[in-house]
């Protein structure tokens, strides 16, 4: 039972995601009755698992929201700010009882925010007048549906035919038929034909089936609700066998044999041969037997009711799907990286000993290899979307905090990024739409005043870029301002006073920690820690961060990141006797440099490549190789930030498929190394951090005033 529970959290986390996203679509489209409708179903869908599973305390709370959205979907209540502010806050309050236990009350002040959002709900419930004439608010009373307006009543025929394997999926039929008779007036027969004789019996299996007769004022929406998270699992026909004032005048109903055909649990034929005795049909039947006493006492229930059919439109089959848990796929990605590593060393073994039979033979397994291993990581991947519609609730909860008005719009949802990154990802994007909400975003009245709309507008967007994805997130707000970020960075002695700086270096001050330009802190920013995080979360990606600005236009944010982390394509390069791998997105060319070339600068590390100044960072020194360089080495040129760098090696010796390993403790904070790999030969080579390097050596050169900006600061 526990791993059903777990099961129905892991499915209930997912209904909190789609049902916050559709609540937010909803407040924008309220008269999208698709919308309505998957709202409704989460809900229903959480309150029926819930109470399947043993969260009973959840499962009734579930119920009450339930009870209001139902009334939404019938057009009964409208589409209102307060309806979406309560189910919400509804939401949040199941998910945060689903996460502190198992879903019973716990606390005084839980059960209070609890009966304030049930009285809230309830309020919602117009008032009516019950059998007696009583004006009825449901808000003050204990059962509400006493209180509902008296719709019209119809007939249901329903059969509930389980797989026989329901138990194994952690299924107790006996909750969803309690459910169906809540919804009215309700009579359950249990037809056991099928059960064997005890010998027979698997205690595993189902061999039961159920018909039911259901007048109700719910609708048969309601009644194939009940039964909607195990549709895939059984036959469920359900058919109306009689509609309100439809046979007013008649006071017999169809007759038995006639049921029971109608049912297919009789053929035309054997009624006919039946009949021709001329006894009570259901005494002939039985004693015929045709028909068990089951049957016959289950078609008598419904002929009680005097019904009429009809059929209701097919529910949509859902798309066969299968859940995995992470660590699973991740040790599936951990075999796949060493089966490459393993095919690597076959293939330079292979070709060292000539043999063309086997070269054919690692040719081939390296083709397999190669399709595993693309498979293997297409499974990783998800559609950041998925990241994007968490954040309509961050932009709408806090522009109404901060007095404003912000419409958040996506692009590129679908484009994919590894889980891994995706996971990462989560903590720099709030920071980011926070500070384009807070600073970014002007107030309704100062829009206005300088010829904007009242709202402002939060932009994000995703889009494939080689083997990386841009991740842009823009604002069209008053833009960051350069003179005051440059007085600031002054001030603090983070820059000198002789040079000038691009906008482009200016507004890249920001990203350095503990830098803020407010003039106050508020509980949203203003103590220079949120683009830090930013910084350092993108870092470990080993992506990039780039901002442009122009004031009283907007700001834009671009976000770099790779689409995997475990394994790339990378450049190997050795420096004496060791080798090093570059990750190959960054990598641009690669050219000479000769004694001569280096003789021409003076000393300097730059490089004319093209007629453009690229500055180098020799890895001989950086690393601190012993020996002579050769006499002509190579410039890895890559791209920085927007800018070009370049990284002096011995050799290039090719491409090379990477698979990132990690570091020891020992070496894990070490700077400028993001990882390892094993070469086919056994031996390791270390990949390198390149936006890091190019840091550190930019740090080197303005290293006085980064010590005088940290004594400046912890004072």
């Amino acid at each position: 039972m526990m791993d059903f529970k777990v099961a129905f959290k892991q499915e209930a986390y997912e209904l909190f995601s789609d049902l916050e996203t559709s609540l937010l679509e909803l407040e924008q489209s309220p008269e999208d009755g698709e919308l309505i409708g998957s709202v409704f179903r989460a809900i229903h869908t959480i309150k029926g698992s819930g109470d399947m599973f043993g969260f009973n305390d959840i499962a009734a709370f579930a119920h009450e929201v339930e009870t209001v959205l139902d009334l939404m979907r019938s057009k009964e209540i409208s589409v209102t700010k307060e309806l979406i502010d309560l189910t919400l806050l509804a939401r949040d309050h199941i998910r945060e009882k689903l996460e502190v236990s198992d879903g019973d009350a716990q606390g005084d002040d839980i059960k209070a925010r609890e009966a304030e959002i049930v009285y809230s709900l309830r309020k919602l419930i117009p008032a009516v007048k019950d059998e007696e004439g009583i004006l009825c608010d449901p808000a003050f009373n204990e059962e509400v549906s006493p209180c509902q307006t008296l719709e019209k009543t119809d007939t249901y025929r329903i059969r509930f035919k389980p797989a026989s394997y329901i138990f194994t999926n952690g299924t107790n039929p006996t909750p969803l038929l309690k459910e169906l008779t809540r919804l009215g007036e309700c009579r359950v027969v249990a037809q056991t034909a099928y059960v064997p004789d005890l010998g027979g019996i698997d205690p595993e299996a189902c061999y039961m089936y159920w018909d039911a007769i259901l007048t109700t004022n719910q609708g048969i929406n309601a009644i194939k609700d009940v039964f909607i998270f195990i549709e895939d699992d059984c036959e469920l026909t359900i058919e109306v066998i009689d509609e309100s004032n439809s046979l007013k005048n008649e006071t017999a109903y169809k007759k038995l044999g006639e049921i029971l055909v109608e049912r297919g649990d009789l053929t035309h034929e054997d009624l006919h041969t039946i009949l021709e005795e001329q006894r009570r049909i259901g005494e002939m039947l039985v004693n015929a037997g045709l028909v068990d006493s089951l049957k016959i006492q289950s078609a008598l229930v419904e002929q009680e009711h005097l019904r009429k059919i009809r059929k209701n439109r097919k529910v949509q089959d859902s798309a066969s799907t299968i859940r995995v848990p992470s660590d699973k796929l991740d040790s599936l990605v951990d075999l796949v990286g060493e089966m490459v590593t393993v095919q690597a060393r076959l293939t330079q073994t292979t070709y060292e000993g000539n043999d063309p039979e086997l070269i054919s033979i690692s040719e081939e397994v390296e083709r397999l290899t190669g399709e595993l291993r693309d498979n293997t990581m297409s499974l990783r991947m998800l559609p950041i979307g998925t990241t994007f519609s968490k954040f309509k609730r961050l932009v709408r909860d806090l522009s109404a905090d901060l007095g404003k008005e912000v419409e958040m719009t996506t692009e590129g949802a679908d484009t994919e990024l590894d889980k891994t990154v995706i996971e990462q990802l989560n903590d720099p994007l709030v920071h980011l739409i926070r500070n384009c909400i807070d600073h970014g975003i002007e107030a309704p009245e100062k829009r206005e005043a300088v010829g904007k709309p009242r709202q402002g507008t939060v932009h994000l967007s995703a889009v494939h870029s080689g083997a990386n994805v841009l991740i842009r997130i823009m604002d069209d707000g008053s833009g960051l301002d350069r003179e005051a970020i440059y007085r600031k960075a002054l001030d603090r002695g983070l820059i000198g006073r002789e040079g000038e700086l691009t906008d482009k270096e200016v507004f890249e001050l920001i990203l350095i920690p503990g830098f803020s330009t407010a003039k106050e802190v508020t509980s949203v920013s203003g103590r220079g820690v949120g683009m830090d995080v930013v910084k350092k979360g993108i870092d470990s990606l080993h992506g990039s961060i780039d901002i442009d600005s122009k004031k009283g236009i907007g700001t834009t944010i671009t976000l770099k990141l790779p689409l995997t982390l475990a394994i790339i394509e990378g450049l190997l390069v050795n420096i004496g006797q060791e080798h090093f791998a570059l990750p190959l997105s960054v990598v641009e060319e690669c050219v000479e440099l000769t004694r001569e070339d280096v003789a021409n600068t003076h000393g300097r590390q730059i490089a004319h490549v093209r007629g453009e100044i690229v500055p180098y960072i020799r890895l001989r020194e950086w690393f601190l190789f012993n020996g002579d360089s050769p006499d002509i080495e190579q410039i890895v040129i890559t791209e920085v930030n927007g800018h070009k760098v370049g990284f002096v090696v011995d050799n290039v010796v090719g491409e090379h498929q990477t698979v990132i390993k990690t570091l020891g403790r020992v070496y894990r904070d070490v700077e400028g190394i993001s990882g390892a790999t094993i070469l086919g030969d056994g031996s390791v080579a270390l990949i390198l951090d390149i936006p890091k390097l190019a840091e550190l050596s930019e740090l080197d050169q303005k290293r006085p005033y980064i010590e005088q900006a940290a004594k400046d600061f912890n004072h």
